[in-house]
């Protein structure tokens, strides 16, 4: 299930070499990196909970997969068009067969980065939400499998700090650092430039927490620390979470946010309402689905 498709339960979604000018991620100083082999059971974890991530652990010694097989790792896609080109076409492939067309380059593009940084997201932000620790996920250590969509991960080192706002600019720092140079690559295909490629990094990040609070049971707790971490104003990520409530006429409250775009999904599905959290919902159409 590709992230960005309206879910039962909630909403959609489900560097080196910044695009284009970005700002750079100021270093966070000497931070206490470590290796240790606690993210494989926070990772463990995480896939029990979160059933739409397709996620296939590696351990040190394993080899890595293979471009002959169909994987290229994010750093691979960043730096190689040929790579790029495959994973476009894994992905036009698996629309076509799902919904019997073939989107436009453009959608194919989207909707396959809107995956990739849904899935990067989650993966970093997993273990903080549920250990406090914030893993460093290189982009050559995660892999996509061009026919089918799936994920492989070499977990490695993490970063534990004392103090909840560092921790906080840490995870931020790691998403960054990790999809920078994915974005590079994606700015042509996917015809957006800086802000609307970074305002999908917010809009997903935003979204995996909230997926995993719904997971977990704890939707409130899920909702403020999307807040926390996305308050706004923290370069590259040009927005904030900025969750409210809608109430339905049974006195009911209902988390959502509204996201800074639109994740195409309508265009690969035209019967389809647009997702809940889609800029082109208002509250009314939002209440009345709720």
């Amino acid at each position: 299930m590709v992230p960005g498709t309206p879910l039962p339960a909630g909403p959609c979604g489900a560097p080196p070499g910044a695009p284009h000018g970005a700002p750079p991620v100021a270093p966070v100083g000497v931070l206490p990196v470590v290796a240790s082999s606690a993210l494989t059971g926070d990772y463990r974890r995480l896939l029990e909970l979160c059933p739409v991530l397709e996620l296939r652990l590696l351990d040190g010694g394993e080899a890595a997969p293979s471009a002959a097989d169909g994987w290229y790792s994010g750093a691979e896609i960043a730096a190689d068009e040929r790579a790029l080109a495959a994973v476009l076409a894994g992905e036009e492939a698996r629309i076509a067969a799902e919904h019997g067309r073939s989107p436009r380059p453009h959608v194919t593009a989207s909707r396959l980065l809107h995956h990739y940084v849904w899935s990067a997201c989650l993966i970093v932000a997993g273990p903080w939400h549920l250990a406090r620790r914030v893993p460093v996920v290189d982009p050559g250590d995660l892999w996509l499998h061009a026919p089918t969509g799936a994920l492989a991960l070499r977990p490695r080192e993490h970063v534990a700090l004392p103090g909840d706002d560092e921790l906080r600019a840490e995870l931020r720092a790691a998403v960054v650092a990790h999809v920078g140079p994915v974005l590079t690559a994606f700015a042509r295909p996917t015809r957006r430039h800086d802000r609307a490629l970074w305002g999908m990094v917010t809009d997903d990040l935003a979204s995996a927490l909230w997926y995993l609070g719904r997971m977990l049971g704890e939707e409130d707790a899920a909702v403020a620390a999307a807040g926390a971490v996305l308050p706004g104003g923290t370069q590259p990520l040009p927005g904030a979470a900025d969750f409210r409530r809608l109430h339905t006429p049974d006195g009911r409250g209902h988390h959502t946010r509204t996201r800074l775009g639109c994740c195409l999904y309508y265009a690969v599905e035209p019967a389809a309402a647009a997702c809940l959290t889609c800029p082109r919902t208002s509250d009314d159409e939002r209440l009345r689905r709720l």
